[in-house]
């Protein structure tokens, strides 16, 4: 049973706003270059996390 809010509204958001701030705003940072790509990364990353974490969630307990 798969949380699509917690797929669609959190993980995918996530990973776009990593992505478009480590390869789009970060090489116009200037100084703050390594910072802001460092923060979009982990911002992509847990939109991984959240990302997958929707897929395996459930309302109710497995039991086999």
């Amino acid at each position: 049973m798969v949380s699509k809010s917690i797929t669609l509204g959190v993980g995918i958001p996530m990973i776009i706003v990593g992505v478009l701030m480590a390869w789009l705003w970060s090489p116009l940072a200037g100084e703050l270059q390594n910072q802001v790509e460092l923060i979009g990364s982990t911002i992509g990353i847990l939109g991984v996390v959240f990302f997958i974490s929707g897929l395996f969630y459930t309302k109710e307990p497995v039991m086999h």
